[in-house]
């Protein structure tokens, strides 16, 4: 099987290797950090061999529980928030027909997702939706407290409950949360759902091939295990023994921590495939919330191309130097589409005739790579052969991987999250919510 290939030769131009090779040092002492786990957030390295330790019996339970919401819902909605939700809606966008909710025939439920927002109306629409649908619920939480996905939750499950009775509503939903602790394992253990365990040592960004991003994929119809196998092929291949110049994660890190010290604040993860979208969203909470620390930190940002060169595409290309590219290229396509001759070549595209519609693209991306590295944006190239559940658990991995090396690289803590505290303290003080009595006072002292 091929693996994806990362390209950096047009990133760090003259001097390039020598550079590496100079960086070197850094990546594989982060590299021995993670492995050793004597670093910073060492209690959440979980995710580090979490392809090659998944069970037989894990991935068929699962399945089994996937197959329990198949047989009785139409719609599944996933709760959830973050990490809890991107890892899974980035697989299902990359891997879904783009127009599936136009379709009549299903081979398996919709997969909606709800709690990753407080949208008063998302959550009116979604519940008009459900109305008269065969619906379930996975809901996604270690403590159960987390407002959005709390507060989507206690709509859904009341709504499910008055649709189908309490009995009835119990064998259509699954909880995914802490082993032993916290308001959602409490009420699960009460009401008698199913139940999967976000493990400890994971955090939730990191937690895509745990039952938080595998249950929903797998009701959805995918191929877990071939997502599994891809992500167990990229650990190989980005392993501790592996030298420094043939592990792309550890490359990948050096490459974007020389660019960074070089002045180039901001990363932009490119895509000409538009299935590509959320899986770019999935990126920019990773590498956001592991590494924007202690005002240090590489901004993630994403643009899909070519929509994007018609509105960003100018800031890009001219706008101030302190950018550099990684872009996303899928190799081969699922379906092939052809261009048509046309009598009156009134819109002149007749030189375009009985080419692909892709040959077309990667010309769109060959131009605009070679536009913005002469315009001064560094470019990284990360090819990918295809869009399966294979490739895909390879990306997963490789990115992964990346940002803890990265992260070390900069020096911080790449699994820790203090600043998303922030807002939540203030919004309980605002709502007047008991025990925040100081913090009300003082915010309202502000006003």
């Amino acid at each position: 099987m091929e693996t994806i290939n990362l390209n950096i030769e047009k990133a760090l131009g003259k001097g390039a290797k020598e550079q590496l090779l100079s960086a070197a040092p850094k990546a594989e002492d982060a590299i021995k950090t993670l492995h050793k786990g004597n670093g910073k957030g060492n209690d959440f390295l979980g995710w580090l061999h979490l392809p090659s330790s998944i069970s037989e019996t894990e991935l068929s339970d699962i399945e089994a529980a996937a197959k329990q919401l198949k047989d009785r819902c139409e719609i599944v909605v996933a709760i959830g928030i973050g990490g809890s939700y991107l890892g899974a809606k980035a697989v299902l966008e990359a891997l879904s027909n783009t127009f599936i909710q136009m379709q009549t025939k299903q081979k398996a439920p919709l997969v909606l997702f709800a709690g990753q927002n407080i949208g008063e109306d998302y959550l009116y629409e979604l519940q008009h939706i459900l109305q008269n649908r065969q619906f379930g619920l996975i809901n996604i939480s270690k403590s159960g407290t987390t407002t959005e996905p709390a507060l989507a939750f206690r709509l859904l499950k009341k709504q499910l409950e008055d649709q189908v009775g309490k009995n009835e509503a119990k064998n259509r939903i699954i909880a995914i949360t802490d082993a032993s602790k916290g308001a959602l394992r409490k009420l699960a253990d009460k009401e008698g759902y199913k139940t999967f365990i976000i493990p400890d040592n994971v955090g939730g960004r990191f937690s895509v091939l745990t039952p938080v991003g595998l249950l929903p994929i797998a009701v959805a119809g995918y191929d877990i295990r071939q997502l599994v196998k891809g992500a167990v092929a990229m650990e190989n291949k980005c392993g501790e023994n592996v030298p420094f110049t043939e592990n792309p994660a550890a490359v990948y890190a050096a490459t974007r921590n020389i660019l960074y010290k070089a002045g180039k604040k901001i990363e932009i993860l490119v895509n000409f495939n538009p299935k590509l979208h959320f899986f770019a969203e999935w990126w920019k909470q990773l590498y956001g919330e592991s590494e924007g620390k202690d005002h240090l930190g590489i901004y993630p940002a994403s643009v899909d191309f070519t929509t994007d060169l018609h509105s960003m595409g100018q800031w890009i290309q001219d706008g101030e130097r302190t950018i550099f590219e990684t872009v996303l290229s899928v190799k081969k396509m699922k379906y092939k589409v052809e261009i048509p001759a046309d009598e009156e070549n009134l819109d002149g595209l007749n030189f375009l005739a009985g080419k692909r519609v892709d040959e077309v693209n990667k010309m769109a991306e060959l131009g605009t790579q070679i536009a913005h590295v002469d315009g001064g944006v560094p470019n990284l190239k990360i090819e990918i052969p295809e869009i399966t559940e294979y490739y895909l658990g390879q990306l997963i991995y490789f990115f992964e991987k990346a940002c803890g090396i990265s992260g070390y690289i900069l020096g911080v803590n790449p699994f820790d999250q203090p600043g998303v505290e922030a807002y939540k303290k203030n919004m309980f003080a605002l709502l007047g919510k008991p025990g925040y009595e100081a913090e009300t006072k003082a915010i309202k002292a502000k006003l």
